[in-house]
């Protein structure tokens, strides 16, 4: 099952979106994505609702609980 590194950075990636585009976009460090990205850290509730509504996922797609990313 993939990780919410996993998901961020595919989601990230397929949209062509850079780091600290995203970083800018959600109110945080260019480094923090990487971290994030990694495994290297976990995201603040806040942080993961920011997210999803970023890439308008839902969070049990964002946090790799469901393969679908639709909002329900």
């Amino acid at each position: 099952m993939p990780t919410f590194g996993d998901r961020l950075n595919f989601l990230r990636k397929s949209k062509n979106i850079k780091a600290e585009d995203l970083a800018a976009a959600v109110g945080l460090k260019r480094r923090i994505i990487f971290h994030y990205e990694k495994n290297e850290s976990k995201p603040s509730f806040d942080t993961l609702i920011a997210l999803a509504d970023y890439f308008d996922v839902s969070l049990d797609y964002l946090v790799g609980r469901s393969d679908d990313p639709r909002r329900h």
